[in-house]
């Protein structure tokens, strides 16, 4: 199986580290020639849209998706010629306007992945349309195991998941970056605070996924009566910690709706 990417930035080349430790029948492509590079660091190669186009069996859409049209639309005859597997990962854009875009009736796999996937911990969301069978999604989930975790959701909640982890890693760097700040500023070390910082995410992310406690259960089992971590929690909720990050999601979530009707 061969896969082909149109598109490589930072998304893009964070699913091509993670699928080349799988396999190196992959091609990249890009406007810029920037992932030139990045083929030449991983074993794979380098070509034009029209390679990719007429011998990928497998073809990732790492472009934005204000350029998915004038990207696909050249590329129709080769698509229509041996029907490849379409996997797109624009924000807004169904599967349907994508098989409109290709020229019909190709199978397509939607991905909604975050840039964790580069360091195998991310979290991609997918769904298929008709035309892609149960073994080529068994394949497809297999061929990315080293990305992180997959799991499949119904279209129209992708755009809602991708607000969240999708766009959720920019998040938590702030996050962090703010934990150390406020760390350095009671006098620990910046590279420490920063590793410190990192970590306790890490730490606490692991927690909810193993326990599978509720997060305010666990919240409270840190915060004991009196003490400083309910001090910290009463600060972060005074300056409105928790609408803040609602809004934040809320206003990806929206973003990604208006960029599907553009």
């Amino acid at each position: 199986m061969k896969y082909g990417f149109l598109g490589c930035g930072n998304m893009g080349g964070a699913i091509a580290r993670a699928l080349s430790k799988v396999t190196k029948e992959i091609m990249v492509t890009d406007r810029s020639g920037r992932a030139k590079a990045l083929a030449q660091e991983l074993g794979i190669r380098y070509g034009t849209a029209q390679e990719v186009a007429s011998s990928c069996d497998r073809i990732f859409l790492a472009v934005k998706p204000n350029m998915m049209a004038q990207v696909l639309e050249p590329l129709q005859p080769y698509f229509q010629l041996h029907k490849p597997l379409l996997i797109t990962m624009a924000a807004g854009l169904t599967m349907e306007r994508i098989g409109q875009l290709a020229g019909g009736s190709l199978p397509i796999i939607r991905i909604m992945p975050n840039t964790p996937v580069a360091v195998g911990k991310g979290m991609t969301q997918y769904c298929c349309n008709d035309l892609v069978s149960q073994e080529t999604v068994a394949s497809f989930r297999e061929d990315l195991r080293f990305s992180g975790q997959l799991d499949e959701l119904e279209e129209r909640l992708i755009d809602a998941a991708s607000a969240l982890s999708g766009c959720g890693p920019a998040y938590a760097y702030l996050f962090i970056e703010a934990l150390a700040d406020g760390a350095v500023s009671c006098g620990v070390p910046r590279a420490k605070a920063m590793e410190y910082a990192a970590a306790t995410l890490i730490g606490a992310g692991e927690m909810v996924l193993a326990t599978r406690q509720h997060p305010g259960a666990l919240k409270d089992a840190v915060c004991s009566p009196g003490g400083s971590t309910i001090a910290g929690v009463r600060a972060l909720e005074q300056h409105g910690f928790r609408g803040a990050v609602m809004d934040c999601v809320a206003a990806a979530y929206e973003k990604n709706k208006e960029l599907g009707k553009k």
